[in-house]
């Protein structure tokens, strides 16, 4: 047991190394490496690979359920037209040409469907990790892969509820099916399993929806963060055993459970504590694909693997190229949109199991298909190198600075939150020629920078990701403009540890907001609404009589001693009662000071 896992982790540690210094990136180092210490290699690793490939596939249980949170369901409506349109023609075209190509070369027209449903899907966390690892998630073709791999981990579900329904030969057990052998249903017809799909998927948002924030509130109360993490683990494994013994996808429950969190006030916190798991699981899923490529069964039909392969590149390329031109990409990211798409994904793998399980194809065919996706999805990372080799990335990028999010690492400020506040700051200084990136969640006013040409990146400004992909490490300035306070409390901690070298700047709500900033040690804190009541405490002076000169001197003596008056305030404001009386204190002596400015000022 320990010697398995410390040649794992060794492993994922030589991969990221490799990967880092050749280029090829984490994912692509992860595949070899498994390749490296697996049976067919030094063969380190031999019969305990489904054990651990079972807790491998954690990692992207994980990996679902953070996306999840990222996509909170007013996004995904925002979304739906990418999801709907350009992901629904993508798999009901690509399974019906494999389908159609599978049926002519003899096999029934329930197994050619079901191969055809398996192979239209391509694999999320390769993708993703790798279009992220190169800063391509931002681009036109990262954004609509990302509409494409959400309607296709979305239509797993009804997937897994049809296969059953297409069975003609007996079942096989299969290790390709984490849930098989355990799956409480397994004897059910099919038309029973179908509605425990659906119920289990209902209980799933029934308890995150209603249950887990009560639960959640109480954990917090406590305000240990191990109990925090406990309890976000608890519901990704809880959420995954699930799904596991109804016959499910623990994937898709987690995504499903993460799209419900996402508007929960604790899910930034969840975020946080469960990408450290996420990523070192994935790394592990990535070794174990490597290491479960078969290559005795590939040796034995090399020319039908090989083929087989290349037409499954081929055909759902084709299909991926004439949805990308048939909705305006330009040419290069329509290249690297469908080299990101064209291969297998990790969820063939459960699929292939099920089907197994339910007797729709026979095992050879399911070896020779699980043959097939590992290579293809060996190849995805290489296929995205040679898209930007080939110079897609410097050709995308110009066509983004027009009409999409742009990466523009020249622009010396960045802007978190495009509001009514920091929209105007933005905007004073743009006129004097000082660039501005954007960042910010609000999908209507990001496609306004767009059609203005301003530089603006969707998401999180509290992920060192988003904020390095923002140009963060050659900017000069970042001003936080956004609405929760929360959010901005991370992004100082993210630009401390990640980005010290810029200098903050902080819209304050209201006092409590100030105090907060003034605790963590920072030092240029704008009240919003500070300025606008001194300009109109000026102009109803002046109405009264004052003299513009005078009203304008009072103005800047009280803005004066209140900025200094708030920082003092700041170290008392957790003990109530001393709190109070140095408020008091301070009223008068502001008002003293005040007096005696104003008549020294003449």
């Amino acid at each position: 047991m320990f010697l398995n896992t410390f040649i794992y982790l060794s492993a994922a540690l030589v991969a990221i190394l490799l990967g880092k210094r050749f280029g090829l990136g984490a994912v692509l180092g992860y595949l070899l490496m498994g390749i490296v210490i697996g049976p067919w290699g030094l063969g380190l690793i031999g019969e305990q690979t489904p054990d651990v490939m079972r807790f491998a596939e954690f990692g992207v249980v994980m990996m679902l359920f953070l996306i999840g949170l990222e996509l909170q369901p007013s996004m995904l409506w925002k979304m739906r037209r990418k999801i709907l349109g350009l992901g629904g023609l993508q798999v009901l075209s690509t399974a019906v040409l494999i389908g159609t190509f599978t049926m002519f070369s003899g096999h029934p027209w329930q197994a050619s469907l079901a191969i055809g449903l398996i192979l239209a899907l391509s694999s999320t966390a390769i993708i993703l990790q790798t279009l992220s690892e190169r800063g391509l998630l931002q681009t036109e073709a990262g954004k609509n892969s990302f509409a494409v791999l959400l309607f296709q981990d979305l239509a797993v579900i009804p997937i897994i509820a049809v296969l059953p329904l297409l069975g003609t030969l007996p079942g096989i057990h299969s290790n390709s099916a984490p849930h098989g052998s355990e799956s409480l249903l397994g004897y059910l017809p099919g038309w029973a399993q179908a509605l425990s799909t659906v119920a289990a998927v209902i209980v799933v948002i029934a308890f995150t929806r209603w249950a887990s924030r009560p639960l959640f509130r109480m954990i917090a109360a406590t305000r240990q963060r191990e109990a925090f993490t406990a309890s976000a683990l608890v519901l990704v494994i809880g959420v995954a055993i699930l799904m596991t013994m109804v016959g499910l996808s623990p994937a898709l429950g987690a995504f499903v459970a993460g799209v419900v969190l996402a508007s929960s006030e604790y899910r930034h916190e969840l975020e946080s504590d469960l990408a450290p798991f996420k990523g070192l699981l994935l790394g592990i899923f990535f070794i174990g694909v490597g290491i479960g490529i078969d290559f005795g069964h590939i040796g034995e039909n090399i020319l039908l693997v090989i083929s087989l392969t290349a037409g499954l590149i081929l055909l759902k390329g084709l299909v991926l190229f004439a949805l990308a031109s048939l909705n305006g990409f330009p040419k290069n990211a329509s290249m690297l949109f469908t080299c990101s798409m064209a291969a297998g994904g990790e969820f063939a793998f459960v699929l292939i199991g099920i089907a197994l399980g339910g007797g729709v194809f026979t095992e050879e065919t399911g070896r020779t298909l699980t043959a097939v996706v590992a290579i293809s999805m060996a190849l995805t990372p290489l296929m995205i190198i040679a898209s930007q080799r080939l110079g897609s990335r410097q050709a995308e990028d110009s066509e983004n600075s027009r009409d999409t999010d742009v990466e523009d690492e020249g622009s010396p400020v960045i802007i978190c939150g495009f509001g009514r506040y920091g929209h105007t700051v933005g905007r004073l200084l743009r006129t004097q020629g000082i660039g501005c990136t954007v960042l910010d969640q609000d999908e209507d006013q990001i496609d306004m920078l767009r059609m203005i040409g301003i530089p603006v990146f969707y998401g999180d400004a509290s992920r060192p990701d988003l904020l390095a992909a923002a140009g963060a490490a050659k900017a000069k300035i970042l001003v936080v403009a956004l609405k929760e306070s929360q959010v901005a409390t991370q992004i100082i901690h993210t630009v401390r540890h990640s980005f010290p070298h810029l200098k903050l700047y902080l819209r304050a709500h209201s006092r409590l907001e100030a105090y907060e900033f003034i605790d963590l040690g920072e030092e240029s804190i704008y009240r919003e609404t500070l300025d606008s009541s001194l300009f109109m405490s000026i102009d109803i002076m002046s109405e009264l009589g004052f003299s513009t000169e005078k009203a304008q001197r009072a103005a800047a003596h009280y803005r004066e001693n209140d900025e200094k008056m708030v920082r003092e305030m700041a170290k008392h404001r957790h003990d109530r009662k001393e709190y109070l009386s140095r408020a008091k204190e301070y009223a008068q002596a502001l008002d003293e000071l005040m007096r005696r400015d104003i008549s020294e000022g003449g």
